[in-house]
């Protein structure tokens, strides 16, 4: 499904934000990204849903070559791809129910189908009874659920998480772990970019990990450490 090809990525200063990266990514599996801060994670989440495209290589998702599209064609690539940021980047005049409608109605969906969605996916998220919320209402965890929603509402093949946990408490970011294994067990594929190792460790799934914009190591069930 996604296939990084010898990939780099070289912005103004003299260091590469990515070098020489390969790897392939097969449809509902768990990968984990990990590093320190400035390994390259957030340049590698930004290069698969063509925010920045890559200096050499290919960046291959299903049957798009990403780095080589127009932009009229994005919107087709990014249905297939939901986003969860640290910052949860909602909308703050909006009710919970209506950021994740919001994301439905871009999407060109019909009105009468909306609705049935938006509440399939907050019951999925555990929100049920926090639709009509504004998001000053809600709590960090409950920020990151909608979030979570909002990525999922249109049942995309995949779901990057980029630091979903980093605003978190312990709790809950054990909640959000959580949730992310359970949408993968229902078939989505889950890229979670972190640098907290003790979340990684939890999931005992395929850890890449990446030091100064390489990959250092690849491998099933793997173990993460900054030591």
């Amino acid at each position: 499904m996604i296939n990084f090809q010898n990939v780099s990525k070289q912005y103004n200063s003299s260091e590469p934000a990515l070098m020489d990266v390969s790897f392939k990514i097969n449809p509902k599996e768990f990968v984990s990204i990990v590093g320190r801060s400035g390994a390259g994670k957030s340049t590698l989440v930004k290069l698969l849903i063509a925010e920045e495209q890559p200096s050499k290589g290919r960046v291959i998702f299903g049957h798009y070559d990403v780095g080589k599209l127009k932009s009229t064609e994005l919107p087709k690539l990014r249905r297939h791809i939901g986003v969860v940021f640290q910052d949860f980047r909602l909308l703050p005049t909006k009710s919970a129910y209506e950021n994740i409608a919001f994301a439905l109605e871009v999407a060109g969906r019909k009105h009468g189908e909306i609705s049935d969605l938006v509440e399939e996916v907050l019951d999925l998220v555990g929100l049920s009874d926090k639709g009509r919320n504004f998001v000053h209402e809600l709590s960090g965890g409950e920020k990151q659920r909608v979030a979570i929603a909002r990525a999922m509402v249109n049942r995309p093949d995949v779901i990057v998480a980029d630091e979903p946990t980093g605003n978190l408490d312990p709790l809950n970011t054990l909640e959000i772990v959580n949730l992310l294994t359970q949408i993968n067990e229902l078939g989505t594929t889950v890229i979670l970019a972190t640098h907290a190792q003790e979340v990684v460790n939890q999931l005992n799934k395929r850890v890449i990990v990446l030091d100064n914009g390489r990959v250092i190591r690849d491998e099933e069930g793997g173990r993460y450490s900054l030591t």
